[in-house]
Order: C-alpha cells, then sequence, then structure tokens
C-alpha cells in the first residue's frame, strides 16, 4: 500500500512542478496568438468570432475532458471521432422516429458509451494494446455508419429544443459552452479532488502497485473508456444539432485534435500525470490557430497539418518531461 501512496504522490508532486511551467508557457503561447492573429485581423475580437470559437473549443473540450482521464491511466481511444459521426446519425434517426430530444440524447449516450465499454472489454479482458483495439473499433464505425445511413440523416423535426442544444443561448453564452464547462468541471473535480481520481493516476503511474493493493486497475480504465465515450455521445450530438443533420463524416480528424489538445496541455502518453487545466489550454491554442487560418485566409488544409506537428511535439515535450522526472 505504502509503493502506492507514495511513489504516485512523488511522482505527481514532481510532475506537477513541470506541468505548472509548461501552461504558462502554453498561456503565453496563446496570449502571443491572440495578439499576432488580431493585429493581422482586427476582427478576431469580434462577438461573433468570440462566439464561433468558443463553440469550436465546447465541442473539443468535451470529449478532451474524458480522453485526459484516459491518458492518464496510460490508454488511449482513437475511435472518438469515428464515434463521434455515428453518434450523429444514430441520435438524429431516434429523433426523427420518436420526436423526442430526450430519448435521442439517451439513444447516443448509449451507443457512444457501448463503443467506450467495448473498447475497454477489448482493451481490459483480451489484453489489446489501446493504440491498436481503438484502432480496429475506428475502421469498424467508419464502415457501420454508411451500413446504418448512405447519407446524412437530416432533421424532420425542427425541435427548438434540438437546434437550442447547439446553436441555442443561456444569456450571452452558447448552450455547447455551457454544457463543456459542466463536463469540464466535473472532471477536473474528479481528478483533483477525489479518492478516485487519484487511483486513475495512480494507475497510469504505476499499475503493479495498483494491484498488489488490493484495486482493480481493469475496472478503473473501463470507468475512463466508458467516461470518454459518454462525452462522444454529448458532442455528437451537438455537433448534429449545429449542422441540422447526422453527417456519417462528420467526426473525420477529430481524433486528432482531441488527442493533440490533451498531449499539448502536458498530459503523459506514459499515463500517471495530466491536468485538464493544461487541456483546456491546449484545445484553446489550437482553436485560435484553427480560427486565424481562415480568418487569414490560408488554405484551410492548414488545420490539419497542425494538429500532426502539435503530436510530434508535444510527444517529444513529454519525453523530455518524463527525462526530468527520472532525475
Amino acid at each position: 500500500m505504502s509503493e502506492l501512496t507514495h511513489a504516485p504522490a512523488q511522482r505527481r508532486s514532481i510532475g506537477g512542478q513541470l506541468l505548472g511551467g509548461s501552461q504558462l508557457v502554453l498561456g503565453a503561447i496563446l496570449a502571443a496568438l491572440c495578439i499576432a492573429i488580431s493585429i493581422a485581423a482586427p476582427q478576431f475580437y469580434s462577438e461573433a468570432n468570440i462566439i464561433a470559437i468558443l463553440r469550436q473549443c465546447a465541442l473539443v473540450l468535451i470529449v478532451a475532458s474524458g480522453m485526459t482521464m484516459l491518458i492518464i491511466t496510460a490508454e488511449v481511444d482513437l475511435s472518438v471521432g469515428a464515434s463521434l459521426a455515428f453518434v450523429g446519425c444514430i441520435g438524429m434517426a431516434v429523433l426523427n422516429s420518436t420526436h423526442s430530444l430526450a430519448l435521442g440524447m439517451l439513444a447516443a449516450l448509449a451507443f457512444a458509451g457501448g463503443v467506450g465499454l467495448f473498447n475497454g472489454l477489448v482493451v481490459t479482458r483480451l489484453r489489446v494494446n489501446s493504440l491498436i483495439a481503438t484502432i480496429g473499433t475506428m475502421m469498424m464505425l467508419q464502415g457501420g455508419v454508411y451500413l446504418f445511413t448512405r447519407e446524412a440523416v437530416q432533421n424532420h423535426n425542427q425541435l427548438a429544443s434540438f437546434t437550442d442544444l447547439g446553436a441555442g443561448y443561456v444569456g450571452a453564452v452558447p448552450v455547447p459552452v455551457i454544457l463543456a464547462a459542466l463536463i469540464f468541471a466535473v472532471a477536473y473535480v474528479t481528478l483533483r479532488f477525489t479518492t478516485l481520481g487519484r487511483y486513475l493516476y495512480a494507475v497510469g503511474a504505476n499499475e503493479k502497485a495498483v494491484r498488489l493493493s488490493g484495486l482493480r486497475s481493469e475496472r478503473l480504465k473501463l470507468f475512463a473508456f466508458v467516461v470518454t465515450g459518454l462525452c462522444v455521445g454529448v458532442a455528437g450530438m451537438i455537433l448534429s444539432s449545429l449542422m441540422n443533420a447526422g453527417q456519417p463524416t462528420a467526426g473525420r480528424g477529430f481524433e486528432l485534435t482531441v488527442i493533440a489538445a490533451v498531449i499539448l496541455g502536458g498530459t503523459s502518453l506514459l499515463g500517471g500525470r495530466g491536468s485538464l487545466f493544461g487541456t483546456l489550454l491546449g484545445v484553446l491554442v489550437l482553436k485560435v490557430i484553427d480560427n486565424g487560418i481562415i480568418i487569414l485566409g490560408w488554405n484551410q488544409d492548414l488545420q490539419m497539418v497542425v494538429p500532426g506537428i502539435v503530436i510530434i511535439l508535444a510527444t517529444y515535450l513529454d519525453i523530455i518531461r518524463n527525462k526530468a522526472n527520472v532525475r
């Protein structure tokens, strides 16, 4: 038990100092980007543009909150983009047939949670590496969505509540931003202040010690997979609301953006170290860059190039941080 309580705690203490420094750097980068883009394009600070950035950040942050938990346990889910698209199609189809937003949301959450559960069982019971397992799931979902529908599932009900899910406001704040803030807050409190959060860090830091202490590390990882799936369910329904349809191709590349944001925020791919506040900064940096590419009139294909570059650089920085931890 002492190995579980002291070793991960010591690692988090050292890692916390490094994460704090990396978050300061990330915050400075974000400020510099905002200043540079606003100088080149003054409309960057317009109300409409800021709301657009916040909506885009909300979708990524919702899934990234779950993904941060998962990567902290030293696992990863590459199927979230394909699941996002499938979720939107299923939710829209149920909404059309039942005329009920609640049932559409339940169907979306059940499917997305089921995908997370499937991934978790493949990893924890069949002992398949999560990278390989979720690539396999991604391929099944990408093909499966076309077996489900060959074209976009259009919204035939025009329910005001469904439209508000993506485009509505509470006061001056977009509904997706509120939902993202709530999910982020729950995830933050869980990781920062609960025993469950400490166990998730411990699994990533030293899974052997967790098992020796009598805890079921498989259940903790399974929990993280399911939470990530449920987050995809929420994001998928918001996206289908924004597009007013379920699009089979909607999630392409989404998983790269989510993982890039989490790694950029300082969460280690080796597990045991990470911060949701860092993830938030990572999401903001990536989406401000995306927005800058658009308003500056650059080639929008760069929006796919940037996450790839970020993943490579952030992984390299993670290697450096891990070497510093060893010292």
